[in-house]
């Protein structure tokens, strides 16, 4: 195998800095995807078996050969540039598309997704498909972070040794994406794309030091992804630096006549333009909390004492940098929920710590998985005797010993559904959704203190501005340790800048310029260049 150049460590160099080795001729296409799949085999397969990688595209040296002397350019921005795609998402070529399902083992699908076909014309070699939370999370109550029947766990490769006595990571990898944060993390891709429902990019981004955008919905089409909620999922890149997700977003940020949603899309020219340092100077920042209310105080008052340390860090770099720090709670119907907005679901998973009590998921996901995934079904998989969620759960009560270790509790209650979003419980829980997290929520506390976004710890915030359809961005923001009160490693905690619909831009900025004072990104040890 060739030798990757000594100046680019694959364990941590950042995307644009590969492209502008690429473009220099300082590296090829076909060695850096060699050295890639090289730290697949060295650090995913063998050594910590991160378990990152569900499959390797067996064609991927073939297609970076056929690159060898192409060079990025402003039409073909990622030409040679290593990407892994969660397995959620459609490829239209030799690996299956299963969402670390055991009933879709093999399937494959009709064609591309709509971002895969943007990654492929922009030049990127999809190296393979990353693993999962099975069904982004949407199977079974208390399913771990990273888990899947057909993929098994997924490592955090800050604590990659460190199990619990089920068999599972004391530090999480977070979910639902987690291959494709932990394989970011670990250098074994340029970048990755993941998907969000509510946390799913947001989650492992804090969770493994790295950045995210949690876009809009309808910014990324989400044609050809395996679905959960039409009106919450989205796609997104995870990067090691916020230039790295602006570069991927101008890449994946297309109206699709495939997804209806993406013809209200706004957005710039080019997401990579005016990301300056000074661009925190005169922002209005909303820190949802106010200790004189401390029932009301959701996302901070009762963070863990270390969380509640690195946050405190984050405000005094902010403010530092020129930044209005607006300290007052979310309005309580904001975040509390609206009526009817949860459905009761037994909890029978064998392994949950509350197994045999109800747990109150959204009705919107409830109902709207059935009809979503049934129309992925049909649409687009291939090679499989699967076609509805009932033949889902069917194969997975047949097959109950390696399909059901933690249950599937929740596709039960979505297949008793109609599956055609035709009742009056749903149509209420998803306009009471918006009514309380959007209009009660983000839009009347950043209309009332005249915000440019809202702050969170980690992913505090996911579910407020996902419900909404509003964009977040993930910026790693220090370390900490000890979970449940015992001692862990150092593992990375991330913040979260929340913004109003289309406001991608104004995020980014603000994250560049708060991850160019702190840089706080430091790649997982132990994990060298080979």
């Amino acid at each position: 195998m060739a030798e990757t150049p000594t100046m680019l460590k694959l364990e941590n160099t950042p995307m644009s800095d590969i492209i502008d080795a690429l473009a220099s001729g300082q590296v090829t296409a076909p060695t850096l995807t060699r050295s890639y799949l090289a730290r697949i085999e060295a650090y995913d397969r063998s050594g910590p078996k991160l378990n990152s990688v569900r499959e390797v595209n067996p064609d991927a040296i073939a297609i970076a050969d056929k690159l060898d002397n192409a060079k990025p350019s402003v039409k073909r921005p990622l030409v040679g540039v290593p990407v892994l795609v969660k397995d959620n998402i459609a490829t239209g070529d030799k690996q299956p598309t299963t969402a670390g399902s055991l009933a879709l083992e093999g399937a494959h699908a009709r064609g591309d997704a709509t971002v895969v076909k943007l990654l492929r014309n922009a030049g990127a070699v999809i190296i393979g498909k990353a693993n999962l939370t099975e069904f982004s999370n949407m199977l079974a109550i208390d399913m771990p972070a990273g888990y899947s029947s057909l993929g098994g766990q997924v490592r955090n490769p800050y604590a990659p040794e460190l199990m619990d006595n089920q068999g599972n990571p004391v530090v999480s990898p977070g979910g639902s994406s987690s291959g494709s944060a932990v394989a970011v993390a670990a250098g074994l891709c340029a970048a990755s794309i993941g998907t969000e429902t509510s946390g799913s990019l947001l989650f492992p981004a804090s969770q493994n030091g790295l950045v995210t955008v949690k876009p809009t919905v309808g910014l990324i089409s989400r044609a050809g992804i395996l679905p959960i909620s039409h009106s919450q999922d989205t796609a997104g890149p995870i990067t090691r630096t916020v230039r790295d997700a602006a570069i991927l977003l101008n890449v994946l940020a297309a109206k699709d006549p495939l997804d209806p949603a993406t013809q209200r899309q706004r957005r710039p020219a080019d997401y990579t333009a005016d990301l300056a340092s000074d661009a925190l100077k005169g922002a209005r920042i909303g820190v949802p909390s106010d200790p004189a209310d401390p029932l009301n105080d959701r996302y901070y008052g009762k963070l863990p004492p270390k969380w509640a340390q690195v946050m405190a860090g984050v405000i005094g770099v902010l403010e530092d940098m020129g930044a209005v720090i607006v300290r007052a709670n979310m309005p309580t119907a904001g975040w509390i929920g609206g009526p009817g907005t949860t459905m009761a679901v037994l909890n029978r998973n064998p392994l949950s710590r509350t197994k045999g009590n109800p747990v109150m998921p959204p009705v919107v996901f409830i109902y709207e998985l059935k009809r979503d995934l049934n129309l992925y079904l049909r649409d687009w998989a291939t090679k499989t005797r699967i076609k509805t969620i009932a033949d889902i759960v069917a194969f997975n009560e047949a097959n109950a010993a390696k399909a059901l270790r933690f249950g599937q509790d929740l596709f039960l209650a979505a297949n008793i559904t109609k599956g055609d979003l035709s009742e009056r419980e749903y149509k209420s829980a998803r306009a009471m959704d918006l009514l309380s997290a959007k209009t009660h929520g983000m839009d009347a506390y950043m209309n009332q203190h005249k915000l440019d976004a809202v702050l969170f710890a980690g992913s505090m915030g996911a579910a407020i501005a996902a419900k909404a359809g509003y964009p977040s961005i993930m910026v790693p923001a220090g370390f900490i340790s000890e979970i449940d009160g015992k001692d862990t490693p150092d593992y990375p905690l991330g913040v979260t800048f929340a913004g109003r619909a289309w406001s991608e831009h104004k995020l980014l900025r603000l994250g560049y310029a708060f991850e160019q004072a702190t840089r706080m990104r430091k790649p997982p040890p132990g994990l060298p260049a080979l």
